[in-house]
């Protein structure tokens, strides 16, 4: 049984979605730019990570918009 979010929760599963997009968006952007290998290494297996991240809370924010629809 699925359980319904609150709304404070669903502000915060939607805060820490923009918020984990932004630094998404600056790790993509400082890889192209960086100089060093180690730190371009770094910043693309954030990147890597951050993504699966964000794809998991869309399943969240995606399975509570399906409730309240129905």
């Amino acid at each position: 049984m699925a359980k319904k979010l609150g709304l404070h929760e669903s502000l915060d599963v939607h805060e820490l979605f923009v918020a984990k997009s932004l630094a998404l968006t600056k790790a993509t952007t400082m890889s192209g730019l960086a100089k060093d290998g180690e730190l371009k290494k770094i910043l693309e297996g954030y990147s890597t990570l951050s993504t699966r991240h964000l794809q998991e809370l869309e399943q969240v924010i995606g399975g509570q918009e399906a409730e309240e629809k129905s």
